[in-house]
């Protein structure tokens, strides 16, 4: 605002960093652009209606108003879309604008280290409980809510050598960290992002309209892949279906409905506490709750009707879309 500009644009996946992003436009009298991925653009109208209640122009990604949504939609006019084409779109829209700047909610390392505020703001916590992790899950996608609460531990791991374990958890039908490669590759669809070394499922990578909308991302940020490849960090992928299942358990426990991105951690953090109570082994287990499920009742009633589907992402896909990384690979 003080650099005299007017409007932010960015892209938004299941829509969390689309209404934060709202939310601080709307206290700086500034505009904003968010290209929401059309596969919850579509099934998560009211994440969008908030958008539009602090103010911001919400447009279903790929649109016809960029030339990078356009390609994309001549080429498969009915996408459901990923992140990395809502990216294009809002880069491209940028780019052509001089009142406009790009804001990115995930994925670079810059982003990675200004959500580590949530970590430091854990480990006093611990303190102040007289405790420290044993386990800590989080869900993944790009790399900002995982990293921004594991990252402020890393060096008790390495310096310290204290027996703590991170395990990044993603969808079965996005299996970036677990079925990608470790390789050079573009941030967006279309090839407008800077290049970057992160385990990758292909720039051009469409998964499937899970309802995981947040986790929709073919790569990860270069430091917490380089974390993974150096098997500093695990990682896990879950089906659909589990995950609403552990989702419900939750809710029942806590009285807290969590998103689902949220619950691809809160799967694996059960089986970790079940084989615990099989084994007798204490083990103190963190959880990342990064969002509540209240915009995604829809999901859960599919769920609870038993229309969901789980979805694995062939192999033969991935190395199509591998095929076409960039040649400084």
């Amino acid at each position: 605002m003080k650099e005299g500009i007017e409007r932010l644009s960015t892209e938004t996946g299941a829509g969390q960093w689309g209404s934060a992003l709202s939310l601080a436009t709307c206290l700086f009298d500034l505009k904003c652009t968010i290209y929401m991925v059309r596969g919850s653009y579509d099934t998560k109208p009211y994440r969008r209606s908030m958008m539009r209640v602090w103010g911001a122009e919400c447009i279903a990604s790929p649109s016809n108003k960029t030339n990078s949504g356009r390609k994309i939609l001549a080429q498969m006019p009915n996408t459901l879309g990923s992140l990395g084409m809502a990216i294009s779109e809002a880069v491209e829209d940028a780019a052509t604008h001089d009142n406009t700047n790009y804001a990115l909610g995930s994925v670079l390392n810059h982003v990675l280290l200004h959500q580590t505020v949530e970590g430091l703001e854990l480990k006093k916590q611990f303190e102040m409980a007289e405790d420290y992790p044993d386990v800590m899950f989080g869900c993944c996608g790009g790399g900002s809510n995982f990293p921004g609460m594991v990252f402020p531990f890393v060096p008790d791991k390495l310096k310290d050598k204290k027996d703590i374990k991170f395990v990044a958890c993603e969808p079965t039908a996005c299996p970036t960290l677990t079925k990608g490669i470790y390789a050079y590759d573009y941030g967006d669809t279309v090839g407008l992002a800077p290049i970057i070394k992160m385990y990758t499922l292909g720039h051009d990578f469409v998964p499937p309209g899970i309802h995981s909308g947040g986790l929709r991302y073919h790569g990860d940020a270069p430091l917490l892949c380089n974390l993974v490849h150096d098997k500093v960090i695990d990682a896990t992928a879950c089906h659909q279906t589990e995950i609403f299942e552990a989702a419900t358990i939750f809710a029942r426990s806590e009285g807290i409905i969590p998103a689902p991105e949220s619950s691809h951690a809160i799967k694996p953090a059960i089986d970790e506490a079940l084989r615990c109570r099989q084994t007798g082994e204490a083990k103190t287990i963190f959880i990342s709750l990064s969002g509540h499920g209240f915009f995604d009742l829809a999901a859960y009633d599919s769920f609870n009707d038993g229309k969901l589907e789980d979805y694995e992402y062939p192999e033969e896909l991935v190395k199509q879309s591998l095929a076409k990384l960039p040649k400084s690979a």
